[in-house]
């Protein structure tokens, strides 16, 4: 029986998940605690990354600005860009603060705030500038975001080769998702602490104290 399984893995035409996940090397976080607890040693590129937190503020951004800012001053490889891609910010619940921006070391120019009309276009938005082929990456602040809804997230982060970021209130966590990478964020008095509710071709496990 493992024999035969063996000789079918073999086969070049036979496509493995986990080998895929192993392989491709993520972006480096600028955490190298968290980027050890993520397959290919950093956050999932071309793909949709959901973060749940209590409330806005406790670190979210924090824990992004370091990827971000690189995707804001280098130029994707894998892209044919002239510049480096477009960070768009999909209905953001406050107003980015530039200066502080700048100072995790931000390129303002390559940065778009979109605010959509009412809730049914956030996610549309979001796929436009994912599917674009001209964002690196793309956060977004849905009022609500079903199976359905991630999975076209994730498609159209897969065509546009970016990186999605969804926010998203912890109730959400009992909701199934087609995020490659799921984290849930609590803060105390003693920092932030992350929770790695689920990792494609990695473990779930809790990061005490990362912020």
């Amino acid at each position: 029986m493992s024999s035969s399984l063996d000789k079918l893995l073999e086969n070049p035409r036979v496509w493995r998940g986990r080998d895929q996940a192993a392989h491709k090397a993520g972006l480096a976080s600028g955490y190298p605690e968290l980027d050890r607890h993520l397959p290919g040693g950093g956050w999932p590129s071309e793909s949709l990354t959901e973060i749940l937190t209590t409330q806005y503020g406790i670190g979210e951004l924090r824990l992004l600005m370091p990827a971000l800012a690189v995707l804001s001053r280098e130029t994707p490889v894998q892209q044919d860009f002239s510049e480096p891609g477009w960070i768009a910010w999909i209905a953001p619940p406050f107003q980015p603060y530039p200066p502080a921006l700048q100072q995790c070391g931000m390129d303002l120019s390559r940065m778009l705030i979109v605010r959509p009309g009412n809730a049914d276009e956030i996610l549309w938005s979001a796929e436009q500038a994912l599917s674009s082929g001209t964002c690196a990456a793309v956060l977004l602040w849905p009022e609500m975001l079903d199976d359905q809804g991630s999975r076209r997230l994730q498609l159209a982060a897969e065509k546009g080769r970016s990186w999605a970021i969804a926010f998203r209130p912890l109730t959400a966590r009992r909701e199934p998702s087609a995020a490659a990478l799921r984290l849930e964020l609590h803060s105390s008095a003693q920092g932030t602490c992350v929770h790695i509710l689920k990792s494609r071709g990695g473990r779930p496990t809790v990061i005490s104290k990362l912020l």
